[in-house]
């Protein structure tokens, strides 16, 4: 019987591990690490302060470790949103809200102050999760295919779906630890590019998303995905995540620096 419970554990544990959650915990994980060395190390101190014992990089995945507690099921649809042509309209949104005004109204929130250590702690967190979110192109949805999920695929073989490849399949079929590959990305960073993303508005991070969605639909008919749409495509998510640590690292400083 102990087995069977054990077997069964497991088994539960690995269908858990497989639900699509944005970046995965490299994804956050290297973003938040990116965006951390792009700050100043007195703004770093203060937010690690707020969020003991995580570090910003580990933070990142906070937000989707609490999805099985209750608790903070009004959080459910802050992870995403729904924009049709890049544009933001509320009534297209989950009425639970999304992650384009939980971001804006938690930054607000966190900058007026007032709040108990650990109301900014959850708050401090969840923004850095959802601004590390909104940059997975599938986290800006048609509102047609739950953001990707529907879409069934296979990558090298094995069986899962659009979103979950962007999530993370892409990224852990690159073998890397989350520190290899932000060492990689981070080389890639320089001021003109900082000032590039850094200049843009949460406006047009929603046409930015949908500008991508030709390339990131774009399978094969038999919706078998493995090295030519790797080659092809992986720099988008390159990309996406270096735009993410730039627009958190400026925002945290926005606010504790």
């Amino acid at each position: 019987m102990k087995r069977f419970r054990i077997a069964g554990i497991i088994l539960l544990f690995s269908l858990v591990s497989t639900q699509s959650f944005a970046w995965g915990q490299l994804g956050h994980y290297l973003i938040g690490l990116m965006a951390q060395r792009q700050m100043k190390e007195s703004t770093v101190k203060r937010v690690e302060k707020i969020i003991y014992p995580m570090s910003i990089a580990r933070s990142g995945t906070w937000m989707d470790e609490i999805r099985s507690d209750s608790t903070f099921n009004y959080a459910t649809t802050w992870h995403y949103l729904t924009s049709k042509n890049g544009e933001y309209d509320p009534a297209h949104q989950e009425k639970g809200g999304d992650a384009y005004e939980a971001i804006q109204r938690l930054k607000n929130e966190l900058k007026a102050g007032g709040l108990t250590p650990q109301q900014e702690a959850e708050k401090l967190k969840m923004l850095i999760h959802m601004v590390e979110d909104i940059h997975q192109p599938l986290h800006v949805g048609t509102g047609e295919d739950r953001g990707g999920n529907d879409v069934k695929i296979e990558f090298f073989g094995n069986p899962t779906n659009l979103h979950a490849l962007w999530d993370s399949g892409m990224i852990e079929r690159q073998g890397m630890s989350y520190s290899e590959i932000a060492n990689e990305l981070y080389r890639r960073i320089t001021p003109e590019l900082q000032r590039h993303y850094q200049s843009a508005s949460m406006q047009d991070w929603l046409k930015e998303a949908v500008s991508l969605r030709p390339m990131v639909y774009d399978l094969p008919e038999n919706k078998r995905i493995s090295y030519s749409y790797m080659y092809q495509y992986y720099h988008v998510a390159e990309e996406r995540m270096v735009a993410a640590s730039v627009r958190l690292a400026q925002i945290l400083e926005e606010i504790y620096g």
